[in-house]
């Protein structure tokens, strides 16, 4: 006797059904938990994942649940996923932080600076402290008009030994990020130190306040822009690496 595979026709549907439900869920997931999506729905067919960098950055030591939080190990991993995987065409990198741990503000910029595919940064409400080192980590930057900077000299929590070796560790950190800054954005040593040490713009305190347009007149960020421009500018970035591609690989052959 024929098969009856009325059935499978019947379930084939739903089984479609479910499957994008799942797909659904799981985007969900990612955004609500991680703060990360895939951004695809766009003309040029372009695969960009999309990374939130917000409240503040935590390191080896957990923070207080109702802290807004950003966990580098959780980034970590997913950058170097990113890297390794053959659908994600470029990386969109959204920052409103407070800064916070500073060696792994500089874990993850440095994987970013890193990373082959095209990537940019947007900066919204602010990315203070070790937030700068992450704005300027990607290929290019963008900062909406109302965001801020805040630039100032690194700080210890916990107790502190008030040797000379302590003063010249704090030193060398600042000297790293300095130079991290200096190597991935148009600004000068002695400029940014100028602003990390200014004791004229904070109240009571050591620094300096930029404001949008700000940041990008002293060499920092690349442009003024919200999400519009970095989405046009990753698009286009990622066009221009498949031509660059494809002509070395058409040159070889």
């Amino acid at each position: 006797m024929p098969k009856d595979d009325t059935k499978k026709d019947d379930q084939n549907p739903n089984g479609q059904e479910n499957e994008k439900l799942k797909n659904q869920e799981m985007k969900d997931k990612k955004i609500n938990e991680y703060g990360q999506a895939v951004l695809e729905n766009n003309p040029n067919q372009h695969k960009i994942h999309l990374l939130s960098v917000i409240g503040e950055i935590e390191g080896h030591e957990v923070l207080p649940q109702h802290n807004k939080t950003t966990k580098y190990e959780h980034v970590l991993p997913q950058l170097a996923a990113i890297e390794d995987s053959e659908e994600i065409d470029g990386l969109l990198i959204l920052i409103n932080t407070v800064g916070g741990d500073v060696e792994a503000g500089l874990a993850i910029a440095e994987m970013i600076a890193s990373l082959s595919k095209p990537t940019v940064t947007l900066v919204l409400g602010g990315s203070h402290s070790i937030g700068v080192p992450l704005a300027v980590s990607a290929d290019y930057s963008y900062i909406v008009p109302s965001a801020t900077m805040i630039i100032h000299p690194v700080r210890m929590n916990g107790t502190v030994i008030g040797v000379t070796q302590t003063f010249e560790y704090f030193e060398k950190i600042q000297d790293r990020i300095i130079n991290f800054v200096v190597n991935h954005s148009n600004i000068d040593y002695n400029s940014f130190k100028n602003l990390m040490l200014d004791t004229n713009q904070l109240a009571k305190d050591v620094g300096s306040i930029l404001v949008g347009e700000e940041t990008v007149k002293k060499g920092i960020i690349d442009e003024v822009g919200g999400i519009k421009q970095a989405l046009a500018k990753i698009n286009e970035m990622i066009d221009n690496n498949k031509k660059n591609a494809q002509a070395s690989s058409g040159g070889e052959v």
